[in-house]
C-alpha cells in the first residue's frame, strides 16, 4: 500500500471542512468564504493520525496583547512547520510562539464530534479507513517545499479547539456540500 503524502492528505482534510466540523466556538464565524475558521484542532489531530509527526499550540493575540484564543497546527517528521488552516485568520490576529504539546491517547476533551467527523471524511476521501500513522509517514519533498513557501507567508491561526487526544475513525459523514450555504 503506498504510503501517503502531504499532497495527498491536505487536499482531503480541506475537502472535508463544514459547518460541522468547525469548533462550537468559531460557528458563528465560519462559512463557505472561510472554511478555515474554527477547523485548526480537528485538523491538527487529522493531520498528525495520518503523517506522524509534533501538535503545536500557539496563543492567538490581537494588537493590543488581549487573547483571541488558540491555534493547533503540525510539524510533520521531517521539521516542516504544516498549517491548513492559517487562512482563517483576520490581519489583526497574531499567532505567538508554538509549544509542542504531546498527544495523549483517547478522545480530544473538546471537539470530538468534530474531529470524528472531519476524521472520518478525509479517511474515506484518501481510501485509509482504519489506517494509522504508523503506516503513513513518508512526505514527497515537493509538497513539503510548497508548504514551506506558504507557511512563511503568514503564519496566523484558531480560537478555542483544543486536539488533545486520538479516538476510533467512525464513519460520520458531513451533511453540508462544500461551496453551499448550510445555513
Amino acid at each position: 500500500m503506498p504510503e501517503l503524502t502531504l499532497a495527498d492528505v491536505g487536499p482531503a482534510v480541506r475537502a472535508a471542512w463544514c459547518r460541522e466540523t468547525c469548533d462550537d466556538a468559531d460557528v458563528a464565524d465560519w462559512s463557505p468564504a472561510n472554511p478555515a475558521r474554527g477547523q485548526c484542532g480537528a485538523t491538527a489531530l487529522t493531520v498528525h493520525d495520518l503523517l506522524g509527526g509534533d501538535l503545536l499550540v500557539a496563543e492567538v493575540r490581537y494588537p493590543d496583547g488581549s487573547r483571541q484564543g488558540r491555534h493547533w497546527w503540525n510539524r510533520l517528521p521531517g521539521g516542516v512547520e504544516v498549517d491548513l488552516t492559517r487562512e482563517q485568520f483576520a490581519p489583526d490576529e497574531v499567532v505567538q510562539e508554538p509549544s509542542v504539546v504531546e498527544r495523549p491517547p483517547g478522545p480530544p476533551r473538546h471537539c470530538a464530534t468534530q474531529y470524528l467527523r472531519l476524521r472520518a471524511s478525509a479517511y474515506a476521501a484518501l481510501g485509509v479507513e482504519g489506517r494509522e500513522r504508523s503506516v503513513a509517514r513518508a512526505v514527497a519533498s515537493a509538497p513539503i517545499t510548497a508548504v514551506r513557501a506558504e507557511a512563511g507567508a503568514s503564519p496566523v491561526r484558531s480560537r478555542h479547539c483544543e486536539p488533545s487526544r486520538a479516538s476510533q475513525t467512525p464513519r460520520l459523514p458531513c451533511p453540508t456540500t462544500r461551496g453551499a450555504d448550510p445555513e
